[in-house]
């Protein structure tokens, strides 16, 4: 009946998660934001699973941070052994402020502003995905300055 098994109804009321949400919402107030740990916790390890079979664990399963960024979504994801694809100087630093491990990170997306490709440098973001030779310099230019190698 429902899109999500998180979903369901338990004396004509709507539970998430198996908790009333009439509940939720007078404890809480609205708007009221709600995630199943348990059900992100599966998703994440049925990618996993799905690299160990098919491609004999050459590879790495990332949360996308833009989904929810916040420290308890990164420590959630972190607990099921995944990457995190940010794609800005903020999610990396909610990431490192979860204790998200640096070399899990992969800086990815467009228009990275040098200041960010710093912080990401000077953080040791296990991966900088370029968007174009432009970038590349960049990223080079900083990495010198740093001192480091980037990947």
């Amino acid at each position: 009946m429902f899109v999500s098994d998180s979903l369901g109804i338990k004396e004509n009321r709507l539970t998430f998660g198996g908790l009333d949400t009439v509940a939720l919402a007078e404890k809480y107030g609205t708007p009221l934001y709600l995630f199943d740990a348990d059900r992100i916790k599966l998703t994440c390890r049925d990618f996993i699973s799905a690299i160990n079979e098919y491609y004999d664990g050459f590879g790495t399963a990332a949360f996308a941070s833009k989904a929810f960024s916040c420290i308890a979504s990164v420590k959630l994801v972190n607990s099921e052994n995944m990457s995190l694809d940010t794609v800005s100087g903020g999610e990396i630093y909610t990431a490192l402020k979860a204790g998200f491990p640096a070399d899990k990170i992969i800086f990815h997306g467009n228009n990275k502003s040098e200041d960010e490709l710093a912080f990401a440098i000077e953080n040791n973001v296990g991966r900088i995905v370029c968007d174009g030779i432009e970038e590349v310099e960049i990223i080079n230019s900083l990495a010198c300055d740093y001192g480091k190698r980037v990947k």
